[in-house]
């Protein structure tokens, strides 16, 4: 064999390990990669305006402060020490100076709010579901239900790696669950966030979402998934020894593939639980507040 021929062949295996490693990141597209700078690639229309935010306005506003700093700082070190100066100066007061540096950072405060009170508003402001899921955080997993799709419900936990192994099943450590949640793409999708008993915390920072699963409490948020994929997230919230164990694991897929799931998680998962009657004597305080805090609100 010739040795241009072997150089022909060895390309070709690299173009097709390349590709073969581009379609395998496209698909896990929450994964986190060794050696990675910056946010996660977003996936949402909130995602890329937090991605914006952060390269465009605040990290370029951290680096010229940081360099101002520290500009002051080798001015200080060099022009006025003892050595040069050995009568130190008792100017106290500057004018002009204390000016500066009190109206400069407001300026830059200013410049911060303006895209920061948009980018509030835009996650607040929940456009027209359509599709609404909720999760409820627990030490230490978590629960989903579909109450647009049939009222099922199903819990999500972290895989471990004895189960891996017992599975014959490659995971990524800390991030896997054994039952993910599917969601399309292309749809309003409103999420309400609740918990049985600490504060959680549901994040998937792809999303561009992060907000508290409360006691007694539903908060509401929303996004928009771009491109189907998986995509992982973890509590953020300190809830207990095992804050670090209960992932999100978010499987987007096309309309058509989420409605055959559907059918199929019909009939594999549990109609969720009504609310105790009221006349039923609770056994405690608390567990009033349970019931009324993982009531299924219906959509709009």
């Amino acid at each position: 064999m010739s040795l241009k021929r072997v150089f022909a062949l060895a390309a070709g295996a690299a173009g097709a390990m390349f590709w073969a490693g581009a379609a395998l990141a496209q698909e896990v597209i929450g994964q986190p990669q060794p050696g990675e700078i910056g946010l996660q690639p977003p996936a949402t229309s909130l995602a890329v305006e937090l991605d914006r935010m952060h390269n465009y306005i605040l990290t370029p506003i951290i680096f010229f402060i940081a360099a101002f700093v520290m500009v002051l700082l080798l001015i200080v070190i060099f022009r006025f020490n003892a050595k040069r100066n050995p009568v130190p100066s008792k100017v106290t007061h500057n004018t002009t100076i204390e000016i500066l540096w009190t109206g400069i950072p407001v300026l830059i405060l200013v410049l911060i709010a303006i895209p920061s009170f948009r980018l509030l508003y835009n996650q607040l402001d929940i456009p027209k579901p359509d599709l609404t899921i909720k999760a409820i955080g627990h030490q230490w997993y978590w629960s989903y239900v579909y109450p647009d799709n049939g009222d099922f419900t199903f819990d999500a936990r972290m895989v471990t790696a004895e189960e891996a192994v017992a599975k014959e099943k490659n995971v990524i450590r800390l991030l896997d669950t054994d039952e993910e949640v599917v969601l399309p793409i292309h749809k309003n999708i409103r999420i309400q966030i609740t918990s049985e008993d600490v504060i959680h915390s549901w994040t998937i920072p792809s999303f561009g979402i992060k907000h508290d699963a409360v006691p007694g409490r539903i908060n509401e948020s929303w996004f928009n998934i771009d491109k189907p994929g998986i995509y992982y997230g973890q509590c953020s919230e300190l809830c207990g020894i095992q804050h670090a164990y209960m992932p999100i694991k978010v499987h987007a897929v096309t309309p058509e593939e989420f409605d055959a799931w559907v059918k199929q998680a019909q009939g594999k998962y549990d109609k969720a639980q009504e609310p105790a009657a009221s006349n039923a004597a609770p056994a405690s305080a608390a567990s009033s507040q349970l019931a009324s805090a993982t009531q299924v609100q219906p959509a709009n």
